[in-house]
C-alpha cells in the first residue's frame, strides 16, 4: 500500500508541475525575428485597386453614354487602359513589399528531413511582411477585378437584343402583301420576263421603310423546266417567278447584277452576283452559292399569282435575312 500511495501522490506532483509550466508562445519559438507590417505599401494597394475600380465604372459609363461625349473613343481607351495600368501597378507593389522573397536553393526529396523542410517552411512564412488589412485588399481585388469584368463585357450590348432574338428574323412580308415596283405599282406576274432583272418592296411602305434590309427584293423569272428547287422550296415560284433577298449573306451588300446567258449552252447558268465581292447565287437551286466567299444561301421569299394577276408574298423567307456569323465561308471558296 505504502508503494502504491507513493506513486499516486508522484503522478500528480508530476502533472501539476506539467500543468504549471507556461506553454511557451508563437512569438518566443519562431527562427525570423517578426517584421512591421508595411503600412505605406497596403495603402498604397488598396488606393491602386480603387483608381482600378473607378476607371473601369468610367469606361462603362462612357460607353453608355455614347456619342453624347465628344472623343468618345480617346476617353474609353484611356479609362480601360488606367484600369488595367492601375490593377498591374497594385500586382507588381503586392510582390515587391507584401510577399515572402526568401528562396529555397534546393527541395527536400518527399519523406526526408522533415524537420528541415519544416524549419524551411517557417522561415519563408515567417520572413514575409504581415499583410495588416488582408480583408480590405480581398475586398479591392474583388471590386477592381469584378469592374473590370463589367467593363469588358459591357461592349456585348451592342451586340443586339440577348432575349429578344425573333427581332432579327421579323421581316415586313405577310402572306397576302402584293410586290410592287420603287414608285409603289403592283408588279403583275405578266410584268417579269426572263433574262430581266427587277426590284420589288412590300406595298404601302416608305422610303424609309423600304431602306429596312428585309424589305428588298430582286425578282427574275426562269422557264420551270430549268428550276431544280430543293424539296423544302417547292412551291415558292410563281410559275417560274422567284423573288430573293437583295441583301448578299457575306457582307451586307445589294446584289445589283444578274448574269442573263444569251447563248446557250456555251455561256454560264443565270445567277445573281453581289458587286462588292462576287458572291454568285444559283437562282434556279434556291440561291445556293457557287462562288465567292458568301456561305449561306440566298433567302427565298414564297410567292404567288392572285386571281387578278398580281404577284403577293405567300408567307415569309426560308432564311434570315443579310450578313451573319456563320454567313461567311471558314473554308476555301468553290471554283
Amino acid at each position: 500500500m505504502t508503494r502504491l500511495r507513493n506513486a499516486i501522490i508522484s503522478a500528480l506532483v508530476l502533472l501539476l508541475g506539467r500543468a504549471r509550466r507556461r506553454r511557451p508562445r508563437r512569438e518566443e519559438t519562431r527562427i525570423v525575428p517578426p517584421q512591421p507590417g508595411h503600412l505605406a505599401a497596403e495603402l498604397a494597394v488598396l488606393a491602386l485597386l480603387g483608381l482600378s475600380s473607378s476607371c473601369a465604372i468610367a469606361f462603362i459609363l462612357v460607353y453608355a453614354l455614347g456619342d453624347s461625349i465628344p472623343n468618345e473613343t480617346q476617353f474609353l481607351g484611356a479609362a480601360l487602359g488606367l484600369a488595367l495600368l492601375c490593377l498591374a501597378t497594385a500586382l507588381i507593389l503586392v510582390g515587391l513589399k507584401l510577399v515572402p522573397s526568401e528562396e529555397v536553393a534546393e527541395e527536400y526529396p518527399p519523406h526526408e528531413h522533415p524537420h528541415e523542410q519544416q524549419l524551411i517552411a517557417e522561415v519563408i512564412d515567417e520572413s514575409g511582411t504581415r499583410f495588416t488589412r488582408s480583408r480590405f485588399f480581398k475586398l479591392g481585388l474583388l471590386g477592381a477585378g469584378g469592374t473590370l469584368g463589367l467593363a469588358i463585357l459591357a461592349p456585348a450590348v451592342s451586340f443586339g437584343p440577348l432575349f429578344r432574338v425573333g427581332d432579327f428574323l421579323q421581316t415586313p412580308w405577310r402572306r397576302g402583301r402584293r410586290l410592287v415596283d420603287e414608285t409603289g405599282k403592283p408588279y403583275k406576274a405578266s410584268d417579269i420576263s426572263e433574262k430581266n432583272f427587277y426590284l420589288a418592296f412590300p406595298e404601302g411602305t416608305s422610303d424609309e421603310e423600304k431602306e429596312q434590309m428585309a424589305a428588298s427584293l430582286v425578282v427574275i423569272r426562269l422557264p420551270q423546266k430549268e428550276l431544280r428547287l430543293p424539296s423544302h422550296l417547292k412551291g415558292y415560284d410563281a410559275n417560274g417567278i422567284l423573288a430573293y433577298s437583295r441583301i448578299c449573306t457575306h457582307a451586307g451588300c445589294a446584289i445589283t447584277l444578274y448574269r442573263a446567258p444569251l447563248f446557250q449552252p456555251d455561256e454560264p447558268r443565270p445567277a445573281l452576283v453581289c458587286p462588292c465581292h462576287y458572291s454568285t447565287f444559283d437562282p434556279a437551286t434556291g440561291g445556293t452559292v457557287t462562288f465567292g466567299p458568301a456561305g449561306r444561301d440566298l433567302p427565298l421569299l414564297p410567292v404567288y399569282k392572285d386571281s387578278k394577276g398580281y404577284l403577293r408574298a405567300k408567307g415569309n423567307f426560308d432564311g434570315p435575312v443579310g450578313p451573319s456569323w456563320w454567313g461567311v465561308r471558314l473554308w476555301k471558296a468553290q471554283p
